[in-house]
């Protein structure tokens, strides 16, 4: 492996596991019955989750050696969207900002 595909090798589980989080995290807000709220919450989770899904599928690609150098640095970008619009989610959940 060149040293080019190190980062991919950090965001693929990262991302996987993120998926995991956001469906949990859906998975409660419905349990709360949080209206208006939780549904709102529901699509960003949604959205994030999706993020992380095309961030895992990049940086698989990257590390497969598929021809485009550019993969691994989508990859990236997606995963930053998404730790940021997860962490948005993290306070707009636990102050009920919306």
């Amino acid at each position: 492996m060149s040293e080019s595909n190190d980062l991919s090798q950090h965001i693929l589980p990262t991302s996987a596991q993120l998926v995991g989080v956001c469906m949990t995290v859906i998975s409660l807000i419905k349990v709360m019955h949080l209206g208006h709220a939780g549904s709102l919450l529901d699509k960003l989770l949604a959205i994030d989750a999706l993020l992380f899904t095309i961030s895992a599928a990049l940086s698989y690609a990257s590390m497969r050696g598929v021809k485009s150098s550019n993969f691994e640095k989508y990859a990236d970008q997606c995963f930053m969207l998404g730790l940021l619009e997860l962490g948005i989610c993290a306070v707009l959940l636990s102050f009920e900002i919306i």
